[in-house]
């Protein structure tokens, strides 16, 4: 799920069961869980995790963001590393025909 579908989910279980979550500090703890392991490492880190629901998404919704982004990268250059390789192996030549004309 992305951040926003979380959060919406997130905010139809709070309004199905408030006595689960009794305060703000509840709510961030409890939504931090929802959240994907790479996410919620990323918006609890620093000198202080967030301690408002509000912060909490922000953080989230960034996190996802620069790990999307990081993701497209790494796509990017593995495609370009393969399509490399592919090239060069074009360019040699066989070695396997070589031999047998000769023998």
């Amino acid at each position: 799920m992305t951040v926003l579908e979380v959060v919406k989910k997130f905010e139809q279980l709070v309004r199905l069961c408030p006595e689960l979550v009794p305060n703000e500090i509840e709510k961030v703890r409890r939504m931090m869980k929802m959240f994907w392991i790479d996410i919620a490492k990323q918006v609890s880190a620093g000198s202080s995790p967030p301690t408002l629901v509000s912060d909490c998404v922000s953080r989230a919704i960034r996190a996802e963001y620069w790990i999307d982004q990081n993701k497209e990268a790494m796509a990017q250059f593995f495609k370009t590393k393969k399509e490399e390789k592919a090239v060069v192996k074009k360019q040699q030549p066989r070695q396997n025909s070589e031999s047998y004309s000769k023998g």
